[in-house]
């Protein structure tokens, strides 16, 4: 069944993705930072208390939002790597272009890795990938107010397993609206 979901996530990733055209928002390595600090075991840039602001549907398509459809809100890696990969592109340019026009909307970009690599590593790389999600969404018109991002490293994996079929679907950036 998870084989199934990530075929469907990767079909419409690049369904969307033909429909946009090519886009220049892709995040290099070096562009991501690694700020934050830990705590209890997660990094946390900017995870503040309170509530977060109500997303909604955007174009038709759910990508924002409580009820919004999960295979447009996970970003997926390589292994030990944060650039975010083309494919993506159409997908956090629609997160981006609806943050920008809902500035009341608030977003949490939660950074995970698979389980190989220390635990301080891990934490590290994951956030890593969110501030990569963080920038792309930046240069799309979403405002820095309106995104935190936090790394649960390996702590929270999608699916349990010592293949790379798992692996892989644990190397992701989960994106979370508000409630």
């Amino acid at each position: 069944m998870t084989m199934m979901k990530s075929l469907a996530a990767l079909l419409t990733v690049a369904l969307l993705a033909a429909c946009a055209g090519p886009s220049r928002s892709t995040v290099d390595e070096n562009a991501a930072g690694t700020a934050g600090t830990q705590t209890g075991g997660a990094m946390s840039s900017g995870v503040g208390e309170g509530g977060m602001g109500q997303g909604a549907t955007m174009g038709g398509s759910a990508l924002g939002g409580p009820g919004a459809s999960q295979e447009n809100r996970i970003i997926y890696f390589e292994y030990d790597r944060f650039d975010v990969k083309s494919e993506y592109n159409a997908v956090l340019q629609a997160h981006g272009k609806y943050l920008s026009a809902n500035p009341t909307s608030r977003v949490r970009l939660e950074g995970h890795a698979d389980e190989r690599g220390s635990r301080e590593y891990n934490i590290g790389l994951g956030e890593k990938r969110a501030q990569a999600v963080r920038n792309v969404l930046l240069l799309q018109g979403a405002a820095s107010d309106q995104i935190n991002t936090v790394s649960f490293g390996e702590e929270r994996p999608a699916v349990t397993g010592d293949d790379e079929e798992a692996w892989s679907l644990n190397r992701r950036v989960e994106i979370v609206y508000g409630q």
